[in-house]
């Protein structure tokens, strides 16, 4: 499949975005509807702290992409995500659930009010899961968090070990113009989220 997808295209070519775009939704063949991603590599060292790129940004089409989430909140914010869409809300009946060994979900949600407890409880369980106020899955506004999710227009954006950037800008069948507005809504928030301490070019 990868041979017969890269026939008539030069390798060593750099394309411009429109072009690219283009040839990725021509060389889409699999049976179901694929995601763009893009790669970008950001010229940052993550291993220093001051240098970590993180956050989220919402596409003005969305990703195209359905998530489970699960809400820690209680009383009246747990209405809040249950209203808004949250596939599952809880409290200490939540994290009973987890240390249990449950995972049925993409996204894990939290008011602050619960993150001290969920740190105590879950802190090593979640690892990279755990809600975080910088990647944006901390909030007071639970419901436009849970809503912007559901309705898959937010993208998460954490930079690896690399350097680089992995973050989707739709699916195939978006038209060319749709993923390049994600695109350039992405890239604009890569820039503002450029670390004071990043050295050369970014």
């Amino acid at each position: 499949r990868y041979d017969a997808s890269v026939q008539g295209l030069d390798l060593k070519t750099t394309y411009e975005l429109t072009e690219a775009l283009e040839l990725v939704k021509k060389t889409a063949t699999a049976k179901f509807v694929e995601t763009v991603d893009v790669a970008i590599k950001l010229g940052v060292d993550p291993r220093h702290g001051d240098q970590m790129v993180r956050g989220t940004c919402n596409l003005p089409h969305g990703t195209g992409k359905v998530r489970k989430v699960a809400v820690f909140a209680k009383g009246e914010k747990a209405t809040e995500a249950e209203a808004a869409g949250a596939d599952t809300v809880g409290a200490d009946d939540l994290i009973a659930k987890i240390q249990g060994g449950w995972r049925d979900f993409d996204v894990l949600l939290a008011t602050p009010d619960m993150m001290a407890q969920i740190g105590k409880a879950l802190g090593r369980t979640l690892g990279p899961r755990m809600p975080s106020p910088r990647a944006g899955t901390v909030s007071n506004d639970i419901a436009k968090v849970v809503r912007d999710i559901k309705t898959a227009s937010r993208a998460e954006y954490r930079v690896e070990k690399a350097g680089i950037i992995h973050a989707p800008i739709g699916k195939v069948n978006f038209t060319t113009e749709q993923l390049t507005e994600n695109f350039l809504v992405l890239l604009n928030a890569l820039i503002k989220a450029r670390p004071s301490a990043a050295k050369g070019r970014y």
